[in-house]
């Protein structure tokens, strides 16, 4: 005769395997509306010196599509105007403060140049 232990193990492997998942079908289920999101990451990258240049760099994945874009302080400002407030508080600031920058640097120029006239001036009398 046989132990039930071995008994018990014949009948399990006998029966059919009812436990085992039906085999997946392809596509949607028939009942589902839901689409499938498909997501793209790119990544966009732009860089500001405190002299006021800009450029652009966009990434997809670790593929650069492309670097070393100049742009100008205007077209950062556009977009980041678009894209959301929270972003544009700070860049603005950024590009007022390099705005300053030149200015304060257009007007030391016009000094030298000013001074460059008077003794340019002084010379031809």
């Amino acid at each position: 005769m046989t132990n039930p232990e071995e008994a018990t193990a014949v009948t399990t492997a006998d029966a059919p395997a009812a436990d085992e998942p039906a085999k997946p079908r392809r596509g949607r289920p028939k009942g589902s509306t839901a689409r499938t999101t498909r997501t793209i990451e790119l990544t966009l990258t732009v860089t500001g010196t405190a002299d006021g240049d800009w450029q652009a760099e966009l990434k997809q994945g670790s593929t650069w599509l492309s670097r070393g874009l100049p742009v100008t302080a205007t077209a950062v400002s556009k977009a980041v105007q678009e894209l959301h407030a929270e972003l544009a508080e700070p860049i603005h600031a950024v590009i007022d403060a390099a705005r300053e920058q030149r200015a304060a640097r257009v007007a030391a120029l016009e000094a030298e140049l000013e001074n460059a006239r008077k003794a340019l001036a002084e010379l031809e009398e």
